[in-house]
């Protein structure tokens, strides 16, 4: 429901003498609607315009007051307060107040009213009250009974309405026409601000309206149409209309345009602000109702395109359009001599906004930027541009040890995502870049040299369609690593192992079976940042074992030693029977390992079930060890 915008008005501004007229009362429409706009200037402040320039000659003799109504809370229908009461001379208070009004709340338009006419003392004295409407109350049910009650209450109580920008809102129109039928009052519409005040001057200069003879008016449709249909012009249609002796109103806008006109001849001019085209027809306004075409030339859809005469490979530019941004339609370049898709090689939206931003493609040369309508990649318009070429450089040492970092040096675009790769001399695809670096991060860029030695190149490449803009070329040298270790070690227990080696971030040594792969070649391992030795535990299971300097960058293996680890072995000696529950000495001998432990478990037990109970050794020999509860045949072992 549309909001109302309402100014109630108790005043006659052209008056003979303050005896023989009503005192008057100004309510004021604060609502949140007020700041709607007419031509392009909110609702309030037109209202305080027409309202300052009738006040200003207001007659100092005239009583006048202010009532204002939702300018204070949101959504309370009681926010109403008279802010200036009925009295001589306040017309300059009344303007100052209005001047101040901020629109905020509801519209209880039915209850300032009644609010007025009790300043007004309506029961006792003469009143008269002028409403602005824009729309349907919003707080009382029925505004038509309350002015009813009003008229019966009143000693000569009289309520104006005026119609402003209400449009063809049936709901609201007939409110207003009951509020002034049930009062006595005249019914007006306006739709400017020049009309609301020859609206309220008409009113106020009569307050005791006597009817005048109404012309016979013709309902009329001007409408400005495409020829050989009925649809209608898109976009701003301005009309001047003239009678045989008067210009009856100028650049009027709307399609269709509805006004109602005394019988007889005219000449409609419709102006199409899209079509920048003027077209002109004579009709007569007779009978009940007219209907009027003016049909315009089919026009053929172009659209305009407005970017830089040349701009840097791979930058983002702006580009203006003016066209008929229907669904999907996009603004798109391509190479000056490109075919089918290749003419919008990147592209956006024209629904992206006016100027969009296009990102220019990478490769050099002369270049079109088209507005493309999307239903069939219809060309509307174009303009040429020429892109010119993106540079960078590249500068760091010509060799370094492989798996290592080094610093680069770079000049460049620098657009989003660009970055530094490494890869073999004369790769292609992804292999150009086996290692890379963001150049958003800045000048020197730290550069990690892949784990194999040999020929690579260091290359800028643009992220768009990865892009290379400058190369030079890099040795990867041979990285070199020792291992000192035991030839022999007891499986299980821990060793001290020597190296020497690069000792890159996450490197390690690590032990594995001698003919294990991938990652079975480091079943224990240990970081060479500890520093050297480095204690390393061995695997439980004796056998063949490699240790081995790995590189952490692919895993690469350094150097490798081999060592055998011997089988360990442990005794223990403790009663054959006990009662169950009862603790019992176990004695042991073995390698005690951390957390090596004495477990009792069922003789047939597996997995953990095999100790129900146990000890650690690292409590000594011997042990004391709880018995199970359950009576049986049980077995005492040693675990690591």
């Amino acid at each position: 429901m549309q909001r109302l915008f309402a100014l109630s008005l108790t005043m006659f501004a052209t008056v003979a003498s303050a005896q023989t007229q009503p005192n008057t009362v100004l309510v004021m429409d604060a609502s949140g609607s007020m700041w709607g706009q007419v031509d392009g200037v909110a609702k309030i402040t037109i209202a305080q315009d027409v309202v300052g320039d009738l006040l200003s000659d207001f007659p100092e003799d005239q009583g006048l007051g202010l009532t204002v109504y939702g300018h204070r809370e949101r959504g309370e229908c009681t926010d109403i307060e008279t802010v200036v009461a009925p009295a001589v001379g306040t017309a300059s208070q009344i303007t100052a107040a209005v001047n101040g009004i901020k629109p905020l709340g509801k519209t209880p338009m039915t209850d300032a009213v009644i609010a007025a006419a009790q300043a007004l003392r309506y029961t006792e004295e003469k009143a008269t009250v002028i409403l602005v409407s824009d729309g349907v109350e919003t707080c009382n049910p029925d505004p038509c009974a309350a002015a009813r009650l009003l008229e019966e209450a009143g000693i000569d109580f009289t309520a104006h309405v005026i119609g402003f920008d209400v449009g063809s809102d049936s709901e609201a129109l007939a409110q207003m026409q009951c509020i002034a039928d049930e009062t006595g009052g005249q019914f007006l519409t306006a739709d400017t601000a020049d009309q609301l005040t020859a609206a309220l001057t008409q009113v106020a200069a009569a307050p005791e309206p006597k009817p005048k003879p109404e012309p016979v008016l013709v309902q009329t449709a001007l409408t400005a149409v495409i020829e050989g249909g009925e649809a209608l012009i898109t976009g701003p249609v301005l009309w001047r209309l003239a009678s045989n002796t008067d210009t009856v109103l100028s650049d009027a806008e709307g399609n269709p345009l509805d006004l109602q006109l005394p019988e007889g001849s005219y000449t409609a001019t419709a102006y199409s602000v899209t079509l920048e085209t003027e077209m002109t027809r004579q009709f007569v306004a007779i009978g009940e109702t007219a209907a009027v075409q003016i049909a315009f030339p089919e026009p053929q859809e172009t659209a305009r395109v407005l970017a830089p005469a040349e701009a840097v490979a791979g930058s983002l530019i702006q580009v203006g359009w003016d066209g008929p941004n229907e669904a999907e339609d996009y603004i798109g370049i391509g190479a000056a001599d490109a075919e089918g898709a290749n003419l919008w090689r990147n592209w956006s939206h024209t629904s992206s906004g006016n100027p969009v931003d296009l990102l220019v493609p990478p490769t050099p040369g002369p270049h079109v930027i088209t507005y493309f309508k999307r239903d069939g990649r219809e060309p509307l318009g174009q303009t040429e541009i020429m892109v010119t070429p993106a540079m960078a450089t590249l500068q760091t040492i010509d060799s370094a040890p492989a798996g290592s970092k080094i610093k680069v040096n770079w000049t460049g675009p620098n657009y989003d995502e660009d970055y530094i790769g490494i890869g073999k001399a004369g790769s292609d695809g992804a292999n150009q870049w086996q290692k890379w670096a963001y150049v958003r991060d800045g000048s020197p860029v730290t550069l990690t040299i892949p784990s194999e030695p040999g020929d690579y190149t260091i290359t800028y490449f643009m992220r768009q369609e990865r892009t290379a803009l400058a190369t030079i070329a890099f040795t990867a040298t041979d990285v070199t690593a020792d291992i000192i270790a035991p030839v022999e070690a007891v499986a299980g227990s821990t060793i001290e192992i020597g190296w020497t080696g690069p000792n890159y971030d996450e490197d390690y040594v690590g032990i594995g079976r001698a003919d294990a792969k991938g990652a079975a070649q480091w079943q224990n391992w240990a970081y060479t940042r500890d520093g050297s030795p480095l204690d390393l535990e061995m695997p439980a299971e004796p056998g063949d074992y490699l240790i081995t300097y790995f590189q952490r960058q692919d895993r690469t293996p350094l150097a490798s030693v081999p060592i055998t680890l011997t089988a360990v072995s442990a005794s223990i000696t403790a009663p054959t029977e006990a009662s169950v529950g009862s603790s019992i000495k176990v004695a042991w001998t073995g390698p005690n390992y951390a957390e090596d432990y004495i477990g009792i478990g069922r003789a047939d037990a597996n997995g953990a079930a095999q100790w129900e109970n146990w000890v650690y050794t690292r409590d000594g020999s011997p042990l004391d060890l709880v018995m199970p509860v359950e009576p049986g045949d049980y077995t005492k072992g040693c675990d690591h």
